[in-house]
């Protein structure tokens, strides 16, 4: 896990390189076309392979060949047929990893007026230390020279009777294990990503008081506000805005009735005033998951969620967080 709390650490300080962009579905198209005519080239050759001849004996031993090789031609479509549907997960999962990517590295006007710069270096608290980098040390050894990686059709064939086959059966081998290991890779990245609280935890809110200072509205005095406040009625329901772990569900002083979430590495998110709790602590939950109803509970004039975005325990902006997940305008 603790190498999904870095990445998420990572995504946060905008510092992510995903591996999975352009060759990810590079490699997912040539691969979908790929085993087709693998496949087409291996059924080809496996028709040459049993020419007529004379003789019953001659017609024994070629039947024998032929059931050899529908039996090997069917194990390969077989395999081509649990290859397809990975490579459309994958293509989908790449793809959306791609539009966070842009997201990440596209700043964007937060989702309320005025507008303010999202960019990610607003959301690490001034003077915060970065943590020191434990991936060499928590994980096993792996190592060994840097080379490009190398097209599956590259395999030498086999100087066997059956050459085409066993070809193809390599070739398949070889592209299952490429989707593997991207598997693999986008689902590092996957985890992170659900666990970055960007989304929207109450739908069809409007925007109130923003972060920052503002006049208290009980004191009337200049005081900061460690929050947004969403503004919608009572029983509103509100979700996640990231899968993570309950660590706090109860009455909190100055909240009321609040929520607060773990997502790892010192991302915390907090949910202020509920009228109900529906989690508990200890809790595991997913992105955008049920968790309370909006209320005006505790130090409050009125129906609102006083959502939070903590940073090692720090109050940061949450609005460049949202603003990563508002949907893009149009026009």
């Amino acid at each position: 896990m603790s190498s999904v709390f870095r990445a998420g650490s990572q995504l946060s300080s905008g510092s992510v390189r995903f591996v999975t962009r352009r060759t990810a579905l590079t490699i997912a198209v040539v691969t979908a076309f790929g085993t087709a005519a693998l496949t087409l080239a291996a059924g080809i050759a496996i028709g040459m392979h049993w020419p007529a001849r004379g003789g019953s004996g001659e017609q024994a031993a070629n039947r024998v060949e032929h059931d050899y090789a529908v039996d090997q031609l069917g194990k390969l479509n077989a395999s081509v047929a649990q290859i397809e549907p990975r490579i459309a997960r994958l293509t989908m999962q790449v793809g959306a990893l791609r539009d966070f990517e842009a997201r990440l590295n596209t700043p964007r006007p937060a989702p309320r007026a005025p507008a303010i710069p999202a960019t990610l270096a607003t959301l690490a608290p001034p003077g915060a230390a970065s943590e020191p980098d434990t991936s060499a040390t928590d994980s096993e050894g792996e190592g060994g020279p840097s080379l490009p990686p190398r097209s599956c059709t590259d395999v030498m064939p086999q100087p066997a009777v059956h050459a085409y086959a066993g070809r193809t059966r390599q070739q398949l081998d070889c592209i299952a294990a490429t989707l593997s290991a991207l598997e693999q890779q986008t689902a590092d990245h996957a985890i992170a990503y659900a666990a970055f609280p960007g989304r929207m935890p109450v739908d069809g809110a409007r925007f109130g008081s923003p972060f920052g200072n503002r006049t208290d509205p009980f004191t009337q005095r200049l005081s900061f506000h460690p929050g947004v406040d969403l503004v919608a009625r009572t029983g509103t329901a509100i979700v996640a805005a990231a899968g993570g772990r309950v660590i706090f569900a109860g009455e909190k002083l100055g909240y009321g009735n609040a929520v607060e979430i773990d997502h790892g590495n010192g991302l915390v998110t907090r949910y202020g005033h509920a009228s109900r709790i529906v989690v508990h602590v200890g809790d595991l939950v997913l992105p955008r998951q049920y968790v309370a109803d909006v209320g005006s509970t505790g130090r409050s004039t009125g129906p609102h969620l006083h959502f939070e975005v903590l940073v090692n325990g720090a109050p940061v902006d949450p609005a460049a967080y949202l603003a990563l997940f508002a949907p893009v305008p149009h026009g």
